[in-house]
């Protein structure tokens, strides 16, 4: 089981690096459904995490930010199972902690030293910068919406792809695997790709995605893009694979569609907060059930007709 265990480690610190594609997560779905005791080791995994979650001083970094080194992540594995989660209060101070984060299925919210207020979703993490001459926020995993405070000082939103400058406003910034994603509320922002010279304007009522050398298009904000912030998922004609795609990012473990139902079409709405209740609402208006092989592997599948 220890081998096991160590594969599991593998696939936590490769899933949560943010350069991992969809191809990784394929192969760690296929990884959990070979073998019932790959599922359960990563059960344990994740209800180690979720027990992680709940201790004082960060520990629910603990394994998150492991990620950066795999050799130091199988230590801080191996510990852990061993010690339990008050042994590991003494690695609170570790030098990858974050300043601020949220565990899986977490929101928080900030008010910065200058008065800005900052939204923290599922699985984010950032550090504050504020010294005389700029405020600046590193996004280094995750979603987060700031409402700026007046200040003279110019605030700016960094990523992995470049820096988002606020024009006085409101805005959300995502990271995902090699792209950032800008969504405005109000007012504007100013986007400079890392390797790219221009920079470019996005106006309230747009988003932008761009990685460190290219930008997509402008696209119109989509309504209720930010009702993340209010514990909410809202879909407007989606099809099935992207809702079940949002709601994995609030639970831990395995959530899924198979190819027969991802591209069923529905709009609704769906609590956040309690991902249980939307998929029995996906049950109610869709012909699809959910296969629960343990409370960390669930799986959106055809319903099968008597």
């Amino acid at each position: 089981m220890k081998a096991i265990l160590a594969d599991a480690m593998d696939w936590y610190v490769r899933l949560h690096d943010s350069n991992v594609d969809e191809a990784t997560r394929m192969q760690w779905r296929a990884w959990c459904a070979a073998d019932p005791r790959h599922a359960a080791a990563w059960a344990r995994l994740e209800q180690l995490q979720g027990r992680l979650a709940s201790a004082p001083g960060g520990a629910a970094q603990a394994l998150t930010l492991a990620r950066h080194d795999r050799r130091h992540a199988l230590k801080a594995l191996a510990l852990l199972l061993g010690v339990g989660v008050v042994g590991w209060q003494g690695y609170r101070a570790s030098p990858w902690s974050a300043e601020h984060s949220t565990g899986v299925g977490q929101r928080r919210q900030l008010t910065l030293a200058d008065g800005t207020r900052l939204d923290l979703n599922t699985d984010t993490r950032v550090d504050i910068h504020f010294d005389a001459g700029q405020r600046l926020i590193q996004l280094r995993q995750g979603e987060i919406l700031v409402e700026t405070a007046k200040d003279r000082r110019p605030l700016s939103v960094r990523t992995a792809a470049g820096d988002i400058l606020a024009l006085g406003t409101r805005f959300s910034v995502r990271q995902q695997a090699g792209m950032s994603h800008v969504a405005v509320a109000a007012h504007a922002v100013q986007v400079r790709p890392s390797h790219i010279a221009e920079s470019v304007r996005v106006d309230a009522g747009y988003s932008l995605s761009f990685s460190a050398d290219h930008t997509e298009p402008l696209r119109p904000l989509p309504p209720d893009a930010l009702a993340w912030a209010r514990g909410m998922l809202v879909s407007v004609d989606w099809r099935l694979g992207d809702v079940v795609e949002e709601l994995a990012r609030y639970r831990p473990g395995h959530l899924g569609c198979s190819r027969q139902v991802a591209e069923m079409r529905l709009s609704g709405a769906f609590s956040l907060d309690d991902t249980d209740i939307a998929l029995a609402s996906l049950e109610d208006a869709l012909p699809v059930r959910v296969r629960r092989l343990t409370r960390y592997w669930v799986q959106l599948e055809p319903l099968e007709r008597a």
